[in-house]
């Protein structure tokens, strides 16, 4: 199908490249382009924060602020209040949370999201939903999917921009029945299209695949259906095999931000890593096809990597990206821990990468010793101990 959006048509099945605070990291609008890239994600909660959606509407909108003349979707934030977890209360007016830069008090109603959302401008809204996490009880994922449609109808009344359409985002947790009453009263409200929310929050995938093809025949056929928040090569199949017009994720982007890979192969079985760059090196072990990988050192055939805390060599023709950062030795000096979020401490992880291992948490202000620099992460001691830090966050 195709979406018709004020700032273009939209083929689907579409994939959206996430740009959390207006922009898509480590692209620029002219790169997004070349690649063809037809919608993009922003997110309502990081862009009210900061630099606050009074600010976007007068600059002309999320448009002209991010320099970019296709469509645009936001999402309502809902996701990431529900992030928060012990810093936000949820109630029937709205939630109450504290900011994840400096601590300050916020509140949102489903109201004042449809306010934030129309300043911005983008061509698709996000209804403001609760979403709940995995596991979770019936009792209380009833009563956030309640919560869910009366606040759909809140935005529903509250929504009066013409040239932007607002979805509504069905919810139910990982109970069929609620997922079906969902897609059910969400399309008696004749939204023009709607999310799947409240999936891949940790639930094994063949869940998610099930409760997809559960709610398929509710959901009307002439609107788009967007499963929000999944992005990886698998899921885009599996979702288009049941319905799902639309995905976004920050995974791509990530991933080739720090040099992760993903295994290929054509023997559905799995690929080896040996202790030597070639096929008579020993067998350590086999992963599965999808894995990530993080490259070592390139070699010519066959990479030195590191998976799943284990080191050796993978050949190359079964591997796949299309950015790799690396950190390149350095003459070591001293620098200091610094947070551009403003926060007070900074993360040492085992390995470079936002899901490694953390094995430390500093203050702003310590010192370490910087090994290895890359564009995204540096290898750097910290009292006797060797991991790595963003180099965002060195101060030298």
């Amino acid at each position: 199908g195709t979406l018709h959006l004020p700032h273009g048509d939209v083929p689907t099945p579409i994939f959206m490249p996430v740009g959390t605070q207006a922009t898509v990291k480590a692209m620029s609008p002219r790169e997004l382009k070349e690649i063809d890239t037809r919608i993009l994600l922003s997110n309502t909660y990081h862009l009210f924060l900061r630099p606050g959606h009074e600010l976007i509407r007068d600059f002309g909108g999320l448009h002209n602020f991010m320099q970019w003349d296709r469509p645009i979707l936001t999402d309502s934030g809902g996701f990431q209040v529900f992030s928060l977890s012990e810093m936000r209360k949820i109630r029937e007016e709205g939630v109450e949370f504290r900011s994840h830069l400096d601590g300050s008090k916020c509140f949102i109603t489903p109201e004042y999201d449809m306010e934030i959302q129309q300043a911005l401008g983008a061509d698709i809204a996000m209804a403001f939903d609760e979403c709940s996490p995995y596991p979770c009880d019936y009792e209380r994922a009833k009563a956030a999917l309640g919560r869910t449609h009366r606040w759909a109808a809140r935005c529903r009344r509250a929504h009066t921009r013409e040239d932007q359409a607002l979805f509504g985002i069905v919810q139910g947790a990982f109970y069929k029945d609620l997922r079906i009453e969902s897609a059910k009263t969400l399309a008696d409200m004749d939204f023009p299209g709607y999310g799947i929310g409240g999936l891949s929050v940790g639930e094994p995938k063949p869940m998610m695949y099930e409760l997809l093809e559960e709610i398929e025949p509710y959901m009307p056929r002439e609107k788009p259906r967007y499963l929000m928040g999944v992005g990886s090569p698998d899921c885009l199949l599996e979702g288009v095999e049941r319905g799902v017009d639309m995905f976004d994720c920050v995974l791509p982007t990530r991933n080739a931000r720090n040099g992760t890979l993903y295994v290929r192969t054509n023997t559905g079985i799995g690929l080896n890593l040996r202790n030597a760059p070639s096929t008579e090196g020993d067998i350590i072990t086999s992963f599965k096809p999808g894995t990530q990988v993080k490259v070592l050192k390139r070699g010519n055939g066959w990479h030195y990597v590191s998976v799943n805390g284990k080191e050796g060599y993978m050949s190359s023709k079964f591997l796949s990206a299309y950015h790799v950062s690396y950190t390149k030795p350095v003459k070591s000096f001293t620098a200091t821990l610094k947070n551009i979020n403003g926060g007070s401490v900074v993360n040492f992880r085992l390995y470079p990468g936002m899901k490694t291992k953390i094995i430390g948490v500093y203050p702003v202000g310590t010192k370490v010793t910087v090994l290895e620099m890359g564009d995204n992460w540096s290898k750097v001691e910290i009292d006797g101990k060797t991991g790595y830090v963003s180099t965002y966050f060195l101060k030298y």
